[in-house]
C-alpha cells in the first residue's frame, strides 16, 4: 500500500471511532414525571431514591430550546399601569376638544384644495397648456389630476373617520 492511501485508511478509522471509547462511562438516568427527566448528574443512590432507571445504549442529547415567554393580555396591560398615569376627566375633555379642533380644521383645509382641484379638473376635460401641444402630455396630466382627486377624497374620508371617533 502506498503511504497516501495509508494515511486515509488510518485518518477514516480514527474519525468513525466512538467518543465513548475515549471517555469514561456515566450511567443514563431516566426519571419519572412531567416532564420525563434524562440526567446523568444523579449517583446512584439519588437515581434508586427518585425511582429512576439505567438507560442501555447511547446516550440521549438533549437540545435547549428558547423558552417562549406569556402573552401579556390586555386585561393584564391595563392593570399594570398606575393609577399616577391615568389623564382626569377634564383634561381628557381638553385634549379632545383641541384633537377635535385641529382635525376641523385641516378638514376644512382638504376640502377646500378638492373643490379647487375637481373645479381645475373640469369633469375630465381640463384647459389645455401652452406647452401640451403632445396629446399624449395633455391625457397624462389629466390621469395624474384623477389621481390626485382621488388620493385627496380618500383623506378628507379619513380625516371625517377620525372626527367620528371623538367623543362629542
Amino acid at each position: 500500500m502506498n503511504r497516501i492511501a495509508a494515511y486515509c485508511l488510518c485518518a477514516c478509522a480514527l474519525a468513525t471511532t466512538p467518543l465513548a471509547w475515549a471517555q469514561p462511562a456515566r450511567e443514563v438516568y431516566r426519571c419519572p414525571g412531567n416532564p420525563v427527566l434524562y440526567t446523568d448528574t444523579l449517583s446512584a443512590k439519588e437515581a434508586q431514591a427518585k425511582g429512576c432507571r439505567t438507560l442501555e445504549g447511547a446516550p440521549i442529547t438533549v437540545v435547549q430550546g428558547v423558552r417562549p415567554r406569556p402573552a401579556a393580555s390586555g386585561a393584564a396591560v391595563a392593570g399594570a399601569r398606575s393609577t399616577e398615569e391615568r389623564v382626569a376627566p377634564g383634561e381628557q375633555r381638553a385634549r379632545d376638544n383641541d384633537a377635535r379642533r385641529i382635525l376641523e380644521g385641516e378638514l376644512k383645509r382638504e376640502e377646500d384644495r378638492l373643490a379647487a382641484m375637481q373645479k381645475e379638473f373640469n369633469n375630465g376635460e381640463p384647459e389645455r397648456r401652452g406647452d401640451e401641444r403632445n396629446y399624449q402630455k395633455y391625457m397624462d396630466r389629466v390621469a395624474e389630476m384623477k389621481a390626485d382627486i382621488a388620493r385627496k377624497e380618500a383623506d378628507v374620508a379619513a380625516i371625517k373617520r377620525e372626527l367620528a371617533k371623538l367623543p362629542q
